[in-house]
């Protein structure tokens, strides 16, 4: 029943990115007790830790088409199930911007062209970087978040504590790129709000699939190189 598999990835894609732009596009700037850009920071890192010990077992909590093809790209997972793996977290992605804009627009003054957590550069970068720091930044989180993945997920490193090494790393990962790109490192992440928010968004998108699938392949490619010994398919537990 691989099905299980992508219905673990859609499900737990869906609330990374309820969770982690809900909270952009909700909780950090709300008055008097805004959870500001830690919040933000810690609720994505934190979506992924949950998700990893709910589903980590089932489909390997990959959540982002660049960790699926970063894994392959570093022997870690089936290149025949990269398509499937990413049709479904893009669709959990797009399912959690549709619920996400359904509650926000309950509230007077919600304005969906104000961004909606949505990732850009130049006029639409919180810190208006321009287009090359923007891609520099977005392969470089990438490429350090697959390199941890890998390290963490290896068999040899402490069993049990790969999802809290992961989260913290997407956390730390926010925390210094938000003010750049609004952090993607995931352009499942990016799609969903990018669909709602529609003209700027959609129309630098590409940046947001490019770079991180790029960053993705380096940082796989530089741990498979460094630890050559192979352990393990990051995909969950094979069905009977």
């Amino acid at each position: 029943m691989e099905a299980k598999k992508y219905a673990a990835e859609l499900i737990g894609t869906f609330w990374l990115t309820f969770a982690g732009c809900g909270s952009a596009v909700i909780a950090s700037a709300f008055p008097q007790v805004g959870i500001g850009l830690l919040g933000v920071a810690l609720t994505f890192g934190l979506s992924v830790v949950t998700m990893a010990y709910a589903i980590g077992h089932i489909s390997g909590c990959h959540l982002n088409p660049a960790v699926t093809v970063g894994l392959a790209a570093g022997g870690r997972f089936p290149a025949g199930q990269i398509l499937p793996y990413v049709i479904a977290q893009v669709a959990g992605a797009i399912a959690a911007a549709a619920l996400l804009y359904v509650i926000a627009s309950g509230a007077p003054g919600f304005d969906v062209s104000k961004g909606f957590a949505s990732n850009g550069y130049g006029a639409h970068s919180p810190g208006h970087y321009d287009v090359m720091a923007c891609c520099i930044t977005e392969v470089v989180m990438t490429a350090m978040f697959l390199f941890i993945i890998m390290g963490a997920t290896h068999g040899k490193a402490p069993a049990g504590f790969a999802p809290l090494a992961i989260g913290l790393t997407l956390t730390m990962i926010h925390l210094v790129s938000i003010p750049i790109t609004n952090t993607s490192v995931n352009p499942a992440r990016s799609t969903g709000p990018a669909l709602f928010v529609g003209g700027w968004a959609l129309a630098q998108l590409w940046l947001f699939w490019v770079a991180p699938l790029i960053g993705g392949v380096l940082g796989a490619v530089v741990y498979r190189w460094l630890s050559k010994e192979p352990t393990g398919v990051v995909e969950g537990t094979r069905p009977a």
